[in-house]
């Protein structure tokens, strides 16, 4: 078998002869070479189908990811704007408390005419302390901070008006057992304290309190605040009424019409514990008015006309 090839140059061409081994594998070549062609374009098809396949489900598992992400997203926010709310809400709830816990103390400090230095409701509380370290910082803008600030404000108030409210107890109390003034509003002091003229044997007698005279049924009113110890009947005093006021002081109203407590009363400043009368060693309607301090007897003139707290 001849094969001829044909130059471009001048329409030389060339023979060439090829042998029986030649010519076998040159046809099997050509007999082999559609299939193989055929078998590649349908690898390559394959090849590509499987490609696009994987690319699809891949862009769909994608897309799934980002559409579940997009909802616990929004789950999320829902959640964060429930709770911004409460904690707004709990932010105005805990400034309204604040607002009256001020206005109170202010208030409470004006009545009771403490120290404005000391109880000054309009300032910040006075805090501090050493420096962090350089780099740290504090975001006062986050709510729960702020809340947290407010917390610590309601605290450091309510702390100072715990404190003021002690004050006021402690002055109220020590004003309420100041011994001072008359036991009747109306009436006049006919007798003093210490020696004097006995009415019934006209001799020299010792006296241990001073006589308020006026009418039957005269309001005796306790001149400070006290425990009544003593309401009945005793000897020379007639109707008695004993009152403790506490820190050593007590006193006594004797020759009552009615007593108006009873033992283990506990009676304010200015209370009605006994009506004016003559009972006992008595030669008219008075109030036989006694003050002991630390188990002594002690002029009551002097707390008579003690200025009142």
């Amino acid at each position: 078998m001849n094969i001829i090839v044909v130059g471009q140059k001048h329409g030389e061409s060339k023979t060439y002869t090829l042998g029986g081994s030649v010519r076998i594998l040159f046809f099997g070549f050509l007999f082999a070479l559609p299939f193989s062609m055929g078998a590649a374009g349908y690898w390559l098809a394959q090849h590509l189908a499987d490609e696009g396949i994987l690319d699809l489900n891949a862009a769909k598992a994608w897309e799934d990811d980002l559409s579940q992400q997009r909802q616990e997203l929004q789950k999320i926010r829902k959640q964060t704007d429930q709770e911004l709310d409460a904690l707004t809400l709990k932010l105005g709830e805990l400034q309204a408390k604040l607002l009256r816990l001020d206005a109170l103390g202010e208030r409470i400090v004006d009545i009771s005419k403490l120290s404005t230095d000391e109880f000054d409701f309009s300032m910040q509380p006075a805090v501090g302390g050493p420096s962090g370290a350089l780099g740290e910082s504090y975001q006062v803008t986050e709510i729960n901070q702020v809340l947290d600030g407010l917390a610590e404000r309601i605290d450091s108030r309510e702390q100072q008006l715990e404190v003021l409210g002690n004050l006021m107890s402690a002055n109220k109390f020590s004003t309420d057992t100041f011994v001072a003034g008359r036991p009747i509003d109306k009436g006049w002091m006919s007798s003093r304290y210490g020696q004097r003229t006995d009415p019934f044997t006209g001799r020299l007698a010792w006296h241990g309190g001073v006589d308020f005279a006026g009418k039957t049924g005269t309001e005796i009113k306790a001149v400070a605040a006290g425990v009544v110890t003593w309401s009945d009947n005793r000897y020379g005093y007639g109707k008695l009424i004993e009152i403790n006021h506490g820190n050593g002081y007590k006193t006594r109203y004797a020759h009552c019409d009615s007593l108006e407590v009873k033992v283990g009363d506990i009676v304010r400043k200015g209370d009605v514990v006994a009506l004016m009368g003559s009972t006992g060693r008595s030669t008219g309607p008075h109030v036989h008015f006694e003050v002991y301090k630390n188990g002594r007897s002690v002029d009551p003139a002097a707390y008579i006309h003690r200025t009142p707290r």
